[in-house]
């Protein structure tokens, strides 16, 4: 294990050279320090060789460049960069563990750092974001056949028309996060909440990321379930700070982020394992744990969301009755499938 951050003589010129470093627990995509630099605490992170690690890197240095430019600050302040080895020197944010009502300040951070103004000249390594696809709608309707559910007529046309709705661009796309899970928030005495881990960024609709309150968190190992009374306080407060940032309102529907990610068969697996297979086709034989939580919990939590959702919903009124009805299948083959956390966990 490598016991020093990689510092280059270019950094070194611009930044000093740090000493006392120790590494941080990371993902295993990247290795983290913290270390000193003329007595200022910093953090040090060097994304690894690996497949997509440039782009992954740009993206990081494009979304801290530019929500660096929110006040008040919603990421740590990206000090130094160094492209050839693909190290960022970033503001060291102590972090002090949240509160109950967390939610509420994240989803405000997170509606801010959405907010963000886009610079053609600095957002070019963002790439859309990458909704459900037909092969998602077709595996999603085929293992509700296999679990002995009927098709609801017309729930096609509706998923279909769901697609669209969630592929149009927003009228003023919003900087994503891309894995706004919690561990990648950070929040502060005084100073708020701080995103970090942009390896992920993207410009899209920021609906889709309000729905992780709701629908559980969906590419994090974490899902927890918060109160509902609390779970309407933070998806207002995002809205409110939306409107104040922007001066309107925030576009698209809830219940349709909230299906699109329940449609997705890669958001029931770590990162490493998406794209490698049809995971809603492996659920009837086969059940995995990740995080608080297993597959099929998962997929029987965003069910249930959904289905409660879309319950007096047109454009989704047949998806509501299918996914009250697969839920429903769910709980009465796995009983013992379990709820999710209301609270928090610690950080792994």
């Amino acid at each position: 294990m490598r016991s020093r951050p990689p510092f280059s003589h270019r950094l070194r010129a611009e930044l000093g050279t740090p000493g006392r470093a120790r590494r941080l627990a990371s993902s295993p995509r990247s290795r983290v320090w913290q270390a000193e630099l003329s007595g200022t605490t910093v953090v040090v992170k060097q994304l690894v060789d690996a497949p997509e690690a440039d782009e992954r890197y740009a993206r990081e240095v494009a979304a801290l460049t530019l929500a660096s430019q929110v006040a008040p600050p919603v990421v740590p302040r990206l000090l130094g960069t160094d492209p050839d080895e693909r190290v960022l020197v970033l503001e060291h944010v102590l972090p002090q563990r949240p509160g109950e009502g967390w939610l509420v300040d994240y989803a405000s951070a997170l509606a801010r750092l959405h907010a963000t103004p886009l610079d053609p000249g600095l957002a070019g390594p963002l790439p859309p974001w990458s909704g459900p696809t037909e092969a998602d709608l077709d595996s999603f309707l085929r293992l509700a056949a296999t679990l002995g559910v009927p098709e609801p007529a017309g729930v096609r046309d509706e998923l279909r028309a769901l697609l669209h709705r969630l592929g149009r661009p927003p009228r003023r796309p919003a900087l994503l996060h891309g894995d706004p899970c919690p561990g990648n928030d950070l929040h502060s005495a005084g100073d708020g909440v701080r995103f970090i881990d942009f390896e992920q960024a993207a410009l899209g609709n920021g609906i889709v990321e309000l729905a992780y309150l709701r629908i559980g968190f969906p590419t994090c190992w974490c899902v927890t379930v918060p109160p509902p009374a609390l779970l309407d306080a933070a998806e207002s407060a995002y809205r409110l700070a939306w409107r104040q940032a922007t001066g309107s309102d925030a576009e698209g529907e809830l219940v349709d982020a909230c299906a699109g990610w329940l449609v997705r068969g890669d958001a029931l697996v770590e990162r490493a394992r998406r794209g490698t297979a049809d995971h809603l086709a492996e659920l009837p034989t086969h059940d995995w744990t990740w995080g608080t939580g297993t597959a099929r919990r998962r997929l029987a939590h965003r069910l249930d969301v959904v289905s409660r959702l879309a319950r007096d919903s047109g454009p989704l009124r047949a998806l509501g009755a299918l996914s009250a009805s697969l839920h429903a299948a769910m709980r009465a083959r796995w009983p013992c499938l379990g709820a999710f956390p209301a609270q928090r966990p610690d950080p792994r």
